[in-house]
């Protein structure tokens, strides 16, 4: 290392690594489910997530539009919905009449 910036970087960047594997090696171990192989070999989860299963045709790990019956992401929803009637972001649906600001 060049200087005490980049160990301190390299260090960080390590040290986050580190948690991440950790949490995820605890999810895996609170589900019983999961595959005991990848709790011993823990780096595995450093880029992956502990309950994706992998498989494309899961109703929860797979894409969005293949799997479920109405073809469109919760974004995409969220893009089409219904933009003549506005509502307050931070209400429960009400009008923005009912808002003062």
């Amino acid at each position: 290392m060049a200087n005490d910036f980049a160990k301190f970087k390299n260090s960080a960047r390590r040290h986050k690594t580190d948690v991440a594997i950790a949490r995820q090696v605890k999810i895996a171990k609170s589900h019983s489910t999961y595959n005991l192989r990848s709790i011993r070999q823990t780096h595995r989860l450093a880029k992956h997530h502990a309950m994706d299963c992998g498989n494309p045709a899961c109703y929860l790990c797979g894409n969005p539009r293949k799997t479920h019956k109405d073809k469109l992401t919760a974004q995409e929803k969220k893009l089409f919905q219904d933009l003549d009637s506005l509502n307050h972001h931070h209400s429960n649906g009400n009008n923005n009449e009912n808002y003062s600001q």
